[in-house]
Order: structure tokens, then C-alpha cells, then sequence
């Protein structure tokens, strides 16, 4: 959410149905060369002393004044809840990215310790309501369109956090590397990845009856602005015609509160007596949070925040190996293929397939089977993709605690919790 543009509106000249067609066509899907990659981490921070205590604003405001003086290689930025996020600058490889944002997490961790705060990784806060930090134009406007939906909208601003791989498009032809089966298997792996990865069992420390809250407020959205598009189609146009009939957040203002419409999507807005310009489609972009978003490259919101200070590190490599060596995506497209039947014709997040994963994690006997083949393709390909020893055994010793075994780290905190014990 913090990735999106924050100024209000500017004098341009409007941008008709079909032109925004075309510039969502062109803009969301480029393909071919360079090949990069990245990943973007969510954090909940809690105080050290206790990390079942959320930080005070003031001390929130003064820890975040004293990180933003770092030189990082890694965009910061603070989610509505006080979240705080770390973008990866663009990478050549899993070994740089790693490398370049452990750096940046070590100067982060070394400041917020000096303050008496800690991250940590959860997709959901287990233990306090969501509370908002943020109060800007952008954010109020938010909490007042998702509120029409029910409280969902408030928690996944406020208390959810993730890991979020981005990869690029394609390319341009057929095959395990072009856009289209990239676009196909990210919306079908994806679920698998949501179960493997799950995180989030528990809220105001009480079990949700999801392995995956997170998830589970996602598919309580509306389907306009959390759900992807048909998969029955060109890509493109089928994310053109979503971006066209999607619902429009706020209509941003100069000065004093954003306007909220109900009821109006953005193909209706360009054909209002005002309608809308160039940067008012680039904000719209950004207030639209599918499973899997097409930004020119995509960008995978589905996976949970992992705990420990390098958990995130497995869930980027096993998604990068199975996406980047054609091997290995190969074997995950033919996995994943069976599992298409069972999503039946409901896009993500709302198809049977999607919440089964959010629900039962591994514990569901196709996932499991499908997390199994995933993971032993991407152990296969590490090595092919110059993944580090340290890596690997990261990957081995995941798949070995929970994957093997048909769990997720949400098993975890459930036995603690039925311990009393969750604070870690």
C-alpha cells in the first residue's frame, strides 16, 4: 500500500476508455530483457521487552525519524498500522537481493533495538486490534471505501504484513518463461505458496479457524479491488478490462478530505463530465491489491510475514527457483495444473482452491502433495541459480520441519498459544 503516489491532483488533460486500455496494456506486462527481480518485506513492531505490546505512536514517530538518517540500498517506507516496510532496489540474482537487503535489516534491527522496538514476522498481529499510525488524505479515504465492506478492510491496513516477491513478466513467446504462463502459474502456484507459507492463525489471541488470517481478509474484500481477473484470456486485456471496471478509491483533492464514490468504477469515470487524467489511472493502479499484480513486473502478495529475523529468505528462494529455472517451472506448471479443476471458474482469492490453502495451510492433502513436488524442484534448481550453500539449507531445513509433514509455520503458534506461550 505504501507504494503508491501521494500528491494530489494537477492540471492534464483526461485520458479517454480506450487510451487507458492501452496504457494499462503496455505498462503491466513488459516483457524480455534485463531480467530482474526483488522482494518487499512487511514487518510488525512491537516492543522488545515484550513483543505482545504494540509501540506508542511517539516512539513509533521517533524510531522512524532515526531510520530514515540510514543509507540504505533498500526503499523504507511505514504501512497505516505503523507496518514497516523494506522494497529491495531491483536485482540480477537471489544472491544479490539477499545479500543487499540482510545489510539494510541489520542497520534497520541495530536502530529499533537502540529504541527498545523489534520486528516482527507475522502476517497478522496475534495479539492487538488494529489501530491506524498513518493519518494522511490517502489512507482516511481508504479506511472509509474498505469500511463499506466490514472491518476486514481496517485489519489488513493496520495489523496484516507479508512477503512480497516480484519477478518479471516474461517473455514475449510461449514456453515455462513467457508472460502468459507466468501469468497463469502465479495465480495456481500461488496457493500453494499461501499454504505453505501461512502464518497467521491467530488475532487478539484468540484462533481465527484460518492458518492464514491474512488471506482470509483478502477474500472478505470486494472482489473489485482484492480479487485478479478471469484466466481465460489474454492477459492483458483481461487486466485492461479489470483496471477499467474496478471501483475507484478516492477522487484525490488539493486541499481537505478526498472524495470517496460508491459505486462509481474508473470506466465510469472517464466517461463523467470530469474525468479523469494520467496520474489520477496511476493512483487507481495502486489502490487495486489482487494476489498477483501486474506493475510491469508481478508482484506475488500472497505469501504471509515468516518469523525469525531470516525467514523471508525461503519463501523468496523457492519462488524465485520456480519461476526463473525453466526446469523447475516446468515441473511446478504440470504440479499445479490438476489443481485448476478445483479452483473452478472463480478467480483468486475466492475460489474454493484459495481458501482451502488460506484455511488449512498444508494440512489439505493436494496441497500438500503439490508443496512436496514444488519444493523438490526448487531444492533441484537452487544450485543452477548460484544460490549459496546457506540458502539451500534454509530451503532443505523448511521443507523438512514443515513441508514434509504437511505444516506451516501457523502450526507453530498454534501449539504455543495452546501452551500460553506465543510471544515469540
Amino acid at each position: 500500500m505504501s507504494d503508491s503516489p501521494s500528491g494530489c491532483t494537477e492540471q492534464r488533460s483526461a485520458v479517454t476508455e480506450a487510451e487507458v486500455e492501452a496504457l494499462v496494456r503496455g505498462i503491466c506486462f513488459k516483457t524480455g530483457p534485463p531480467r530482474t527481480l526483488g522482494v518487499e518485506l512487511e514487518w510488525l513492531v512491537h516492543e522488545l521487552r515484550d513483543p505482545r505490546l504494540p509501540a506508542s505512536p511517539e516512539r513509533l514517530e521517533a524510531a522512524y525519524a532515526a531510520l530514515r538518517t540510514l543509507r540504505l540500498s533498500s526503499a523504507l517506507t511505514v504501512e497505516p498500522g505503523g507496518q514497516l516496510e523494506l522494497s529491495s532496489a531491483p536485482a540480477t540474482s537471489l544472491t544479490e537481493v539477499i545479500g543487499s537487503l540482510s545489510a539494510d535489516l541489520d542497520a534497520v534491527r541495530a536502530v529499533l533495538r537502540e529504541a527498545g522496538l523489534v520486528l516482527n514476522g507475522f502476517g497478522q498481529d496475534p495479539w492487538n486490534p488494529p489501530l491506524r499510525f498513518l493519518h494522511e488524505p490517502r489512507y482516511d479515504a481508504m479506511e472509509q471505501c474498505l469500511d463499506r465492506f466490514g472491518p476486514e478492510g481496517r485489519a489488513m491496513m493496520c495489523s496484516s504484513a507479508s512477503v512480497q516477491v516480484c519477478l518479471d513478466a516474461g517473455y514475449e513467446e510461449p514456453g515455462p518463461l513467457g508472460y502468459g504462463r507466468r501469468w497463469w502459474l502465479a495465480h495456481h502456484l500461488g496457493a500453494v505458496l499461501l499454504a505453505a507459507f501461512a502464518n497467521s492463525p491467530v488475532a487478539c489471541g484468540r484462533t481465527t479457524g484460518w492458518r492464514s488470517t491474512r488471506q482470509s481478509l483478502w477474500s472478505a474484500m470486494d472482489p473489485g479491488r482484492a480479487g485478479a481477473p478471469p484466466l481465460d484470456g489474454d492477459p492483458r486485456a483481461a487486466w485492461a478490462r479489470h483496471v477499467l471496471d474496478a471501483p475507484v478509491m478516492c477522487v484525490r483533492a488539493d486541499e481537505g478530505p478526498w472524495g470517496v464514490p460508491e459505486g462509481m468504477s474508473f470506466r465510469d469515470w472517464t466517461r463523467a463530465p470530469s474525468p479523469p487524467g494520467r496520474a489520477d489511472l496511476d493512483y487507481h493502479l495502486t489502490t487495486l491489491f489482487p494476489p498477483v499484480r501486474p506493475r510491469g513486473h508481478l508482484e506475488l502478495r500472497m505469501i504471509d510475514a515468516q518469523p525469525g529475523e531470516d525467514g523471508w529468505i525461503v519463501p523468496l528462494a523457492v519462488t524465485v527457483a520456480l519461476f526463473e529455472d525453466p526446469e523447475a517451472a516446468e515441473v511446478a506448471y504440470r504440479t499445479v495444473k490438476p489443481l485448476a479443476e478445483r479452483a473452478g471458474p472463480m478467480s483468486a482469492p475466492f475460489n474454493p482452491l484459495w481458501i482451502a490453502a488460506a484455511r488449512s495451510g498444508l494440512a489439505d492433502p493436494e496441497l500438500h502433495e503439490a508443496a512436496v513436488a514444488c519444493f523438490d524442484a526448487a531444492a533441484e534448481a537452487l544450485p543452477r541459480l548460484g544460490a549459496a550453500d546457506d540458502v539451500q539449507a534454509a530451503v532443505a531445513g523448511f521443507t523438512e520441519r514443515y513441508v514434509a509433514q504437511g505444516r506451516c509455520p501457523a502450526d507453530d503458534l498454534l501449539s504455543r498459544l495452546h501452551g500460553k506461550d506465543i510471544r515469540t
